[in-house]
């Protein structure tokens, strides 16, 4: 299939500037084509420029294209959603009652609730239920013009129900237009019954579940949530370094709720990337920015759980690569609007409009080892295209809580039109 999107007001490309995810003033070069057309063939991006070019380099193409008229509109990379956790039973409403009487994130956890809790409903879920709900879900993402998820599991904290997370996204990746990328995070929380024997499941971890990981193929990374309650520094490297071991990439989870040497240890284990660092200490952000560790921030979770926001300004101003993420979970950020969580990085992390467009997009896909693939619009990548409904890049933010998304492009492919899926 041949589609040309021609005379878009602003073609954003994110063309690449460096090998590797944009940092310190990299992140505000958005690259822009005034009244730009794209080609694409098959899956792939073809040629981008003013349309007249493209008439003279590709005549025989452009006969044969299915044209998309983009006059008036924003047409960029699909958005890519590096950390979710995307698969899960149940709700947890009740708690965001809670805590707007007075409650913590860890009161609520040890009363019982929060992963726990959906522990409980997802092991009671069906693999079918948990098919459907999380289908229902990726259609939403794909109307906001996400075109690429990561999906960690973490609410199985078995063996037979982390499997279960694993093997439902891995259906999904197969079935539904957008891309999922999967993260095994068995080491979430520690399960109720392993309380003062958290040594013996991080036996488990590390000897049983990670190597059935990988020999099944089920996920990509291997993530762990190093907080003081959960998982202690030195047991969250053992769990790291089982996967690095077997070739799962490391991911953690680091100083969310606490100042916990999170961000100092993604470094020195080589984690592709750290996430959340609302109370990240200032080592730590240096030792990121020498290793290159990309912090994936959560600006939806500091909002929903009315904490203090990550030190994104800094992090960029220090030269950590930034992407950010919605983190859509039923607990702590229940949305699947990345565009409504970009509004709140501008807003509370002191990033301009050209940094979150980069944070999730480029840095995203370099956060899933994808920025080769995706991220940017550059010939030979894949065409993941979302075309929006506004006149320029900067009104994305300043029209806040709206989704512009008008048509999606996945795989060379046309999956949203008008806003409606095909």
């Amino acid at each position: 299939m041949t589609i040309l999107i021609k005379n878009a007001n602003e073609v954003i490309t994110f063309k690449s500037v460096a090998q590797g995810p944009r940092i310190k003033e990299q992140m505000q070069d958005v690259a822009i084509i005034p009244y730009g057309s794209v080609l694409i063939e098959n899956d792939r991006i073809v040629a981008i420029g003013p349309f007249t070019q493209l008439e003279v380099d590709y005549p025989d193409l452009l006969t044969v294209a299915e044209v998309i008229d983009a006059t008036g509109k924003v047409v960029m990379p699909g958005l890519v959603d590096c950390h979710t956790h995307l698969v899960h039973g149940g709700t947890r409403e009740q708690e965001f009652n809670m805590r707007l009487n007075g409650s913590t994130y860890m009161d609520i956890m040890n009363a019982g609730g929060g992963i726990h809790a959906t522990t409980k409903q997802t092991r009671e879920a069906s693999f079918d239920e948990l098919y459907g709900k999380t289908l229902r879900h990726l259609d939403v993402f794909l109307k906001h013009g996400i075109t690429t998820v990561e999906a960690k599991s973490g609410y199985g904290l078995d063996w037979e129900n982390e499997r279960k997370q694993l093997e439902v996204a891995k259906k999904l990746h197969a079935t539904h237009a957008i891309d999922i990328v999967s993260t095994f995070m068995g080491a979430h929380a520690v399960p109720r019954d392993y309380k003062g024997r958290e040594d013996e499941f991080v036996d488990i971890l590390v000897d049983d579940m990670l190597p059935k990981v990988a020999e099944l193929g089920l996920a990509e990374f291997n993530d762990v949530f190093c907080e003081k309650g959960v998982f202690t520094p030195e047991q969250s490297r053992r769990i790291l370094e089982a996967g690095k071991a077997l070739q799962l990439t490391p991911k953690i989870h680091a100083d969310e709720i606490e100042p916990y040497k999170g961000a100092e240890l993604a470094a020195e284990v080589g984690a592709i990337s750290a996430e959340h660092l609302l109370v990240a200490s200032d080592e730590g952000i240096q030792k990121m920015a020498a290793t290159g560790t990309i912090a994936v921030l959560l600006p939806g979770t500091a909002f929903f759980l009315r904490a203090p926001f990550a030190r994104g300004r800094l992090m960029i101003d220090e030269g950590v690569p930034v992407a950010i993420s919605t983190d859509f979970n039923p607990g702590s950020s229940p949305t699947m609007s990345l565009p409504f969580i970009m509004n709140l990085a501008c807003m509370h992390m002191g990033m301009t409009l050209e940094e979150v467009l980069t944070a999730t997009t480029i840095n995203a896909a370099y956060a899933l080892n994808r920025g080769h693939q995706i991220g940017s619009l550059e010939v030979g990548k894949q065409a993941d295209v979302i075309m929006l409904d506004v006149a320029n890049y900067k009104q994305l933010q300043y029209f806040y809580g709206m989704n512009h998304t008008h048509t999606v492009i996945k795989n060379g492919r046309i999956v949203v039109q008008d806003g409606i899926l095909l």
